[in-house]
């Protein structure tokens, strides 16, 4: 069965041209992890794909997704892009186009709980600054470029995000890490359950990712399969997607181990692995 990971990241080294801002590494990484090491990643475990989400190493400037791009053209039957973009650039609609311009760029990402660029900062679950009009001009532009927007929001936002499918439905919304489940939520209870209202929106989606973070079990992480049961309900697996977030996740759990649990569950039919390994990302990014 052909495999999507709908969710990794790649650095190169830090040069002169392409500096890092190095506070942004990874939890216990030093060095790089390359477009060629992801590959070589991918081969091992028979990942026939995968998506390069832009990490905050290279900020939001003109080149910050430099890097990806370069990794997509090393690559280019192999790896896909999310970018990053300055959401409050004059040139705001050139900026969203040079991002997404390269045919097997997706679109761009918010790192919702942040305070924006203010990037590593404290959470903060409660941030609404997405919801801003004046980014409206963002979401027109996806709009225009038939891209999608990646949004990694905590809980507490995701009542954002449903009224941001709701004025922007011609625009994809794909939530990253399942919200980000932490010991403040639960699967069956508010602001967590706040998930069915945003799948009342025809034109959101849901990355199964970055488990092992918020897992407080070992491989499976079976204390996060009831937020999986509930998206598929609430969702159907036609619009859910499986990731890794390799290797951010080395710290907590092996690239395969990110992705093997779903082997796990029981609730989880062969119809439904296809969806997530593949069919959703096909149907949704063409």
């Amino acid at each position: 069965m052909r495999f999507v990971d709908t969710h990794t990241h790649v650095w190169g080294e830090d040069t002169d041209e392409l500096p890092w801002q190095a506070e942004m590494l990874p939890p216990e990484w030093e060095g790089s992890y390359t477009h060629t090491d992801l590959v070589a990643d991918m081969d091992a475990l028979g990942i026939d794909e995968s998506v390069i989400v832009t990490t905050p190493l290279y900020g939001r400037g003109r080149r910050a997704n430099e890097y990806t791009m370069r990794s997509i053209e090393a690559h280019h039957n192999r790896l896909y892009g999310v970018g990053l973009v300055d959401f409050y650039a004059d040139d705001v609609r050139a900026t969203v186009q040079r991002a997404v311009g390269h045919d097997r760029m997706l679109g761009v990402r918010m790192h919702a709980p942040f305070s924006y660029a203010e990037i590593p900062t404290d959470l903060d679950p409660d941030a609404d600054w997405i919801a801003d009009p004046a980014l409206d001009p963002v979401w027109d532009e996806l709009g225009r470029q038939d891209a999608a927007m990646f949004v990694f929001p905590k809980a507490r936002q995701l009542s954002l995000v449903a009224d941001l499918a709701e004025r922007h439905p011609t625009v994809p919304i794909v939530v990253d890490h399942m919200g980000w489940p932490d010991e403040g939520t639960a699967p069956d209870e508010s602001p967590w359950t706040d998930f069915e209202r945003v799948a009342g929106r025809e034109n959101t989606y849901v990355k199964l990712s970055s488990l092992p973070r918020s897992s407080d079990e070992p491989w499976p992480y079976s204390d996060l399969h009831g937020y999986v049961r509930r998206l598929l309900e609430w969702f159907g697996p036609e619009r859910l997607m499986l990731g890794s977030d390799y290797p951010w996740m080395d710290n907590w759990g092996s690239y395969e181990e990110c992705l093997s649990w779903l082997e796990t569950t029981e609730f989880v039919s062969a119809r439904d692995v296809a969806y997530l390994s593949h069919r959703t990302f096909d149907s949704l990014h063409g």
